[in-house]
């Protein structure tokens, strides 16, 4: 069984321990310097104040300046990571990389490097290594609906895992799930990376949506369902403009995903708070008192910037997501009016 190696002891770092040792893997999480309240707790067997719930005794806890130790003869090098420190850790981490059998990226986020450009995280650790003259193992990327206390506690789960070799994705899908972790392998890299960011500020609709309904006492099923659809449509066209597979979307990474996040997620939290009346800094800033980032926030700003970017034509099929982003800067007072018009579409 392989040795993997998970860089970040964030909720999802964690949560993933719990099926990897069940199939009877190696496992070391490695925390970096913004995880050292939670490797304390960790270490003296108490619960992840985000999940609630212990790592496993048998994972192996490594400190920030300890991860060249916890990277010696690792097998797989799983990125759960704040995207934004993504790159810097892989620069770090180059050297180690050469006896590797994958990287595993469950960081969800487009990624901008310095030239302005916006390009997926894959396409950026290959870019990191290639700056090197070193070569980046192949990429699995990890979506789907997977929240994280119900991963770490073992309750049913059904990740995604995606690889262009679908073959390395069959080979750890069949390695690496339990009777409830089960993994859906996929050949659709693209789709299935491309997925995982936009959920989040699809979320954020769902919830202004929920939110304006609440404000005024109304139902807003049909707008929601309306939304959800909507946002399905336009990930498939996303990922389609890139390469992807069109029916990546409606399956466990798009929808599947989008159905949780939409559900109570923090992105559809934020959105909530926004619908009931809160300008979007005014709940932005409550989440942070909280503790909660956004994702979604900055995967509006980066996915526009990307299909803007490409001018192929693409974000005039991404109407929804233009109201997002309208919304998250201010530029528009009626939520209920943009949010319709981006999904009501009369026959001409």
């Amino acid at each position: 069984m392989p040795t993997i190696t998970i860089l970040g002891a964030g909720a999802m770092g964690a949560a993933q321990c719990r099926p990897l040792v069940d199939a009877g893997c190696d496992v070391r999480l490695w925390g970096s310097r913004f995880d050292d309240a939670t490797l304390d707790l960790l270490e003296t067997g108490k619960a992840h104040p985000r999940t609630g719930v212990p790592v496993p005794e048998e994972v192996k806890l490594f400190r920030p300046g300890q991860i060249g130790e916890c990277m010696e003869g690792t097998d797989v090098v799983v990125m759960a990571l704040l995207s934004s420190a993504v790159p810097r850790t892989t620069r770090r981490i180059l050297k180690y990389l050469g006896s590797a059998e994958s990287v595993w990226l469950t960081s969800k986020g487009f990624s901008q490097v310095e030239d302005g450009r916006v390009r997926l995280m894959s396409e950026t650790l290959r870019r990191v290594a290639s700056e090197t003259g070193s070569e980046m193992p192949p990429i699995v990327t990890i979506a789907g609906p997977v929240i994280a206390n119900e991963c770490a506690t073992g309750r049913p789960t059904a990740p995604v895992f995606a690889c262009h070799d679908i073959s390395l994705a069959q080979h750890y899908a069949r390695t690496c799930s339990t009777p409830v972790y089960v993994i859906e392998p996929s050949g659709d890299e693209v789709g299935v990376e491309v997925c995982a960011p936009l959920k989040n500020l699809y979320a954020i609709a769902l919830g202004i949506a929920e939110g304006l309904g609440e404000r005024d006492e109304v139902s807003l099923a049909n707008l929601r369902a309306a939304l959800f659809v909507q946002a399905l449509r336009e990930m498939s066209a996303f990922g389609q403009d890139l390469g992807g597979d069109e029916h990546t979307a409606f399956g466990l990474a798009g929808a599947g995903d989008l159905e949780v996040t939409g559900r109570n997620g923090r992105n559809y939290q934020y959105g909530l708070r926004i619908g009931r009346g809160a300008t979007p800094v005014q709940a932005r800033d409550e989440m942070l008192k909280r503790q909660q980032s956004v994702e979604g926030i900055v995967a509006s700003r980066l996915a526009l910037l990307f299909a803007e970017q490409l001018d192929d034509g693409l974000l005039d099929k991404l109407p929804l997501m233009k109201a997002v982003g309208d919304i998250l800067i201010g530029r528009v007072d009626d939520y209920l009016s943009v949010l319709s018009e981006a999904v009501l579409h009369p026959v001409a």
